[in-house]
């Protein structure tokens, strides 16, 4: 229950080359697939790996303050203060998850950059655009694409109709992730958060079974659920 909401790191290990956290199941798969990347020309990468608990509740925290940025599905900054009813929660929900319900928590997640394709002095910001087109991954995005699945390794948020933005950089590792997005069910989030510091969390445990259906479980999201409804 620990491991599941990020409270505990017992699962995870970390890796020195390259510099992430993952867990040890997912570790032997993660680095064959580097290496393989590495044939291609590509230094696969990790910009964000494992995260605890507490610091996603700091990121969600600095986010409704306006301390970090809120970005439209389009990568466009907007201003959660503006917004009403719930609709500052799914703003927050499109690129950030609940803390507890994040998939970093698992430690079979984690966000890819190519190393090798990063000019010098550019600051990587983890948008759809850097990964299509002529976005300085979008070798990567074609590499995984053709390569990702037989190490194992899937997009959760592949497609514009899911509950979350589109992040063709976050990778889940489906022999870890899907055990335990069964196993993290709307009860034990809600335990989990009920004592925690959170900004709208008031809103977020009303909304809580929505939450779960659209951005923790893999099924609802690929069925193509939009933003959340504000509340009545």
């Amino acid at each position: 229950e620990l491991e599941l909401t990020g409270r505990a790191r017992t699962h995870v290990v970390e890796l020195v080359r390259p510099k992430c956290t993952l867990h040890y199941e997912a570790v032997a798969s993660f680095l064959a697939m580097r290496d393989a990347a590495g044939e291609a020309g590509i230094d696969l990468s990790a910009a964000s790996s494992f995260r605890d608990f507490d610091r996603q509740v700091q990121i969600w925290n600095r986010k409704w303050s306006g301390e970090r940025p809120v970005l439209d599905r389009g990568g466009r900054a907007i201003d959660v203060s503006s917004l009403d009813d719930s609709a500052p929660l799914g703003a927050i929900l499109c690129w950030s998850a609940v803390p507890g319900g994040s998939r970093h928590h698992w430690g079979s997640d984690v966000d890819v950059v190519d190393a090798a394709a990063i000019p010098e002095g550019y600051q990587v910001q983890l948008v759809p655009a850097e990964y299509a087109g002529e976005g300085i991954f979008s070798h990567l995005t074609q590499w995984l694409d053709a390569n990702m699945a037989r190490f194992g390794f899937h997009r959760p948020y592949a497609t514009a109709g899911c509950g979350a933005g589109v992040e063709p950089w976050h990778l889940s590792y489906l022999p870890l992730a899907a055990r335990f997005e069964r196993q993290l069910t709307p009860a034990l989030l809600r335990r989990t958060l009920e004592g925690a510091a959170l900004e709208l969390k008031a809103v977020v445990l009303d909304e809580l079974a929505e939450i779960h259906a659209r951005f923790v479980a893999t099924g609802q999201r690929l069925a193509g659920a939009g933003p959340l409804h504000p509340r009545s």
